[in-house]
């Protein structure tokens, strides 16, 4: 794979993560309806991850068929609450003992956005290691990756592709998949069942190609 090409294939990977993560918020058709997110994450895994793919399209084709109250009752059941979480949407509760938020592996994600110099911002009220800020994180270090193939700066690129990996397998891909059984446990709607399906494919596919060689 040429630079070039490899550099593409990277920010589109990147824009995976960020379109699956604003579907893992309270559900707004505006957002993710009228700004074409659905449809521009279905672009990107065509190229990423086709197999995911078709579980994005299956997320296109039902997201019109619920009103936005029905998205957000379901929404809110799985993820919210109050009557107990269906699919508990924080990495703690899959990988510390304790069943609790906040534990051990929450300090741990933390600390590796504080190695980014990134901040808690005080108006976001939701935990660190919610889904949607982990995939969140994925997507940053891939645009800080892109970046530094952009200026030239391969070892520097080197250095966030090793982030990239270090968080999705100690973090991503040892409880995303307990989630998304969670999801589809909990739940006969159809969007979060295919959102359920698409993560999971995701995180679990090794999509970006050995750099060594063909930069």
């Amino acid at each position: 794979m040429q630079k070039d090409d490899f550099v593409v294939h990277e920010i589109m990977k990147g824009e995976c993560y960020r379109f699956l993560a604003a579907c893992f918020y309270l559900p707004k058709k505006e957002s993710l309806g009228a700004e074409h997110v659905l449809a521009n994450l279905t672009q990107n895994l065509l190229e990423i991850c086709p197999t995911a793919a078709q579980f994005s399209q299956k997320m296109e084709e039902s997201f019109d068929t619920y009103t936005e109250e029905e998205l957000t009752v379901e929404y809110s059941r799985l993820f919210v609450g109050p009557f107990g979480l269906k699919a508990p949407p924080y990495g703690s509760i899959y990988l510390d003992n304790e069943r609790t938020v906040m534990g051990p592996s929450t300090m741990e994600t933390i600390r590796f956005y504080e190695e980014e110099g990134l901040a808690r911002d005080e108006s976001f009220d939701e935990l660190p290691d919610h889904i949607a800020v982990e995939l969140e994180f994925m997507y940053f270090l891939i645009f800080k990756e892109a970046e530094a193939l952009q200026k030239g700066e391969s070892e520097r690129a080197d250095v966030y592709r090793q982030k990239q990996e270090d968080f999705r397998s100690r973090f991503l891909g040892k409880w995303v998949p307990a989630l998304c059984r969670n999801m589809k446990e909990g739940s006969d709607n159809c969007f979060y069942l295919a959102l359920a399906d698409c993560l999971c494919t995701l995180i679990s596919f090794v999509s970006a190609p050995e750099a060594s060689g063909q930069l």
